[in-house]
């Protein structure tokens, strides 16, 4: 029988499979032989050992589409990272940091844009064209309205999302919106899952219909611009590639290069100026780094 990991804990995998439900089952020893561990988002076949409590043994790992070490979760098909528009005041620094980190990661990004009631519209449409020009799904609601959340819905349809961004922007009003089976502010989860109240986060995945899954995850706890040289900066901003091959010096870094490409559209208004600003910042992180 074949399912998907949608939690783990303390050593015990919870398997939903289609049509059946929920199964409760211990990874068989070969995987710490083979040093396979299981993660959530695994597709997996099982044994039964009890049909009627829904028990069973995780005999076989499915091969991974991809793999995420922090969050430590598997077959994610995009993220969604939300920011709020205000309260707290968007932090685009660091969204511009996760938008980076999936660039490098290869993952599809949507932006939803919550607490939209908060500011006029002029101020969120100015928000929204500066991700919406470079090339990203921008998406406003509101969480304390629930405006634009059934919209949402079909961004995610088919897909396991990562949820990911700063706290206090609304991740878990969101994703309580969009399904009824968990209560993340409150931290319980189903007696299949355990029972009771979790403190300690795990990722897990919520489960919206048969094929569409939302990643709760404790968060990004760190970002992978350790892993990239400055001069391969410039390729992870998406706004850049129209331009690509433009500039009069070939690996021009649009930083201080005369007959640059990308300043010129940015003084034609082409390319975000904060956006640009955050790209001087994070080459400057990487040069740093490459000194020390």
């Amino acid at each position: 029988m074949q399912g998907k990991i949608i939690k783990g804990i303390a050593g015990f995998y919870y398997i939903y499979v289609i049509g059946s439900g929920i199964y409760e089952c211990r990874a068989k020893g070969i995987f710490r032989k083979e040093k396979k561990k299981p993660l959530v988002g695994d597709d997996v076949c099982i044994e039964i050992l009890d049909e009627e409590k829904q028990l069973g043994n995780l005999t076989e790992i499915l091969p991974r589409k991809n793999e995420l070490v922090r969050p430590a979760v598997a077959n994610v098909d995009q993220v969604l990272i939300v920011l709020a528009a205000e309260d707290p005041k968007p932090n685009l620094a660091l969204l511009d940091r996760l938008l980076l980190t999936m660039e490098i990661q290869e993952l599809p990004v949507k932006i939803c844009i919550n607490k939209e009631d908060l500011i006029s519209a002029e101020s969120l449409k100015i928000l929204t064209d500066m991700y919406t020009r470079c090339g990203y799904s921008v998406t406003a609601v509101s969480a304390f309205t629930k405006e634009g959340i059934k919209p949402l819905l079909p961004l995610l349809e088919g897909y396991t999302t990562v949820i990911a961004g700063p706290s206090g922007v609304g991740k878990s009003s969101i994703t309580n919106l969009l399904q009824n089976e968990v209560v993340m502010e409150t931290g319980e989860i189903s007696h299949k899952l355990g029972g009771g109240r979790h403190t300690t986060r795990h990722a897990q995945l919520i489960r919206i219909n048969e094929n569409t899954f939302l990643c709760d995850t404790p968060g990004f706890s760190s970002f992978l611009t350790e892993n990239i040289e400055k001069e391969e900066l410039k390729n992870y901003f998406i706004e850049f590639r129209p331009y690509e091959g433009e500039c009069r010096f070939q690996g021009c870094a649009h930083v201080h290069e005369p007959g640059c490409r990308i300043k010129q559209a940015l003084e034609e208004g082409s390319i975000s100026k904060n956006r640009y600003k955050n790209y001087l910042m994070l080459y400057e992180e990487l040069k740093e780094k490459k000194r020390y």
